[in-house]
């Protein structure tokens, strides 16, 4: 039981760091992984995204973590980082979870 959590736990913080690290990249942030607080918000008086920067954000979920947002998806898990690495997370396990059911049958 243990082992799995703290698997969560590596995979979690894994993400966490490659979420910010990529956003720096892609978005031309001035800041370092380790100065971006993850309940910063990404819009407004967060990181200041603006509706471009959205794009960008779902163009990185698509290249890098190979996430395809679907259209009428709710754009709350762009609130902050950690929503962000939630819907990654949610969405890698959703995956796992339909390649484990076809592998099934």
């Amino acid at each position: 039981m243990e082992q799995d959590l703290q698997k969560k736990i590596d995979e979690r913080k894994e993400v966490l760091e490659k979420v910010k690290t990529v956003l720096i990249e892609r978005l031309n942030l001035y800041q370092k992984p380790e100065e971006i607080d993850e309940d910063t918000p990404l819009f407004g008086s967060g990181l200041r995204l603006d509706s471009v920067d959205a794009t960008e954000v779902i163009v990185m979920l698509d290249m890098a973590f190979k996430i395809k947002v679907k259209e009428g998806t709710d754009p709350s898990f762009m609130r902050n980082i950690n929503r962000l690495v939630d819907f990654i997370l949610e969405q890698k396990s959703e995956a796992g979870l339909a390649t484990a059911d076809a592998s099934a049958n």
